[in-house]
């Protein structure tokens, strides 16, 4: 097969080769519409700028793209706001895009990414099926997401976590734990909480029972999820939360199903990030390491971009003891 040409590319666009160039390069003033055709020509076409040519126009931008589901959440929120400092303190800047139920607007960072216009991508959404990650050797590091072989992960010890928060709540009494993550068919890390709850409950003859809520769902959908949960078991006196947002959803409803906390239903929440603890003190939860995996997350960064091999890394996790588990 004949190798794709940029004449190619901008005949497919119906732009001129200059264009195209200057969409590649990020130079000039291009209009929206102009660079979604270039970039739709190339994907139709698997068209892939020459790395040669690429390097010898330009060396190194110090530009770092963080792509993630949203700040609108204590911990990505926080973990954000770290990993920017850290590039920052490294002499990066930093490109966020916050992608929730946007996988376009991913693929346009990677896009970024394969034609040189960052240095590397740090990447925690949540968006599937994206087909870019896979057979790449850019420099790509994940959080908390497993996206493909070829790209590593910065995860807490979500499995340890799992089974540390069905423990507190089996030692609190509880006979009738329930757990909420997302649908089984979602590629995170998340899965070994469930995997965690789900085995401790096992081993203690206790019947497991998980409802799925995304991520992405509306807060009122999720609400509704917790009252549907108390509606269908009022035996429930324990509830193991995916994050600490869930588990203020779950206190909320216990409450207006009649059920006080902790006395009839005990709850342990996910994440610990420092703005959930400033607000919410009370809450006992499985509190994750955020600082060090965003610098763990950089450290994985400099390394791929240095075109060195790294491996996937697993930080632990601790309980931090409030009073509603």
């Amino acid at each position: 097969m004949a190798r794709v040409k940029l004449q190619d590319v901008a005949e497919r666009a119906g732009v001129s080769v200059t264009t195209v160039s200057r969409v590649l390069n990020n130079r000039g003033y291009l209009s929206e519409k102009t660079i979604n055709k270039v970039h739709r020509a190339m994907e139709e076409l698997n068209y892939r700028p020459n790395a040669v040519a690429r390097q010898l126009f330009k060396q190194r931008t110090n530009l770092v793209g963080l792509v993630f589901p949203t700040v609108n959440n204590p911990f990505f929120g926080q973990l954000e706001a770290e990993l920017e400092t850290r590039l920052y303190e490294l002499g990066y800047r930093v490109v966020m895009g916050n992608s929730q139920n946007d996988p376009q607007k991913e693929e346009r960072y990677l896009q970024l990414l394969f034609n040189g216009q960052i240095d590397g991508l740090i990447v925690g959404a949540h968006n599937e099926g994206i087909t870019a990650y896979h057979n790449t050797n850019l420099p790509i590091v994940s959080i908390e997401r497993i996206v493909s072989k070829q790209i590593p992960v910065v995860a807490a010890d979500n499995y340890r976590g799992g089974r540390l928060a069905t423990q507190r709540l089996l030692d609190d009494g509880c006979q009738h734990i329930i757990h909420t993550n997302y649908p089984a068919s979602s590629s995170t890390p998340n899965q070994e909480r469930r995997r965690g709850y789900e085995e401790l409950m096992e081993e203690h003859g206790r019947q497991k029972i998980t409802y799925e809520i995304s991520f992405d769902s509306p807060d009122p959908e999720k609400a509704a999820v917790f009252t549907r949960i108390f509606a269908e078991h009022p035996e429930c006196d324990g509830i193991f939360a995916d994050n600490d947002t869930n588990a203020r959803l779950a206190i909320n409803a216990a409450v207006q199903a009649g059920k006080r906390v902790p006395e009839d239903v005990k709850v342990v929440g996910y994440d610990g990030a420092s703005s959930t603890r400033l607000l919410f003190p009370d809450l006992t939860t499985i509190q994750q390491p955020i600082a060090e995996m965003a610098q763990t997350a950089v450290d994985l960064l400099q390394k791929r971009l240095a075109g060195q091999a790294v491996e996937s890394v697993t930080l632990p996790v601790k309980l931090v003891s409030g009073i509603t588990g």
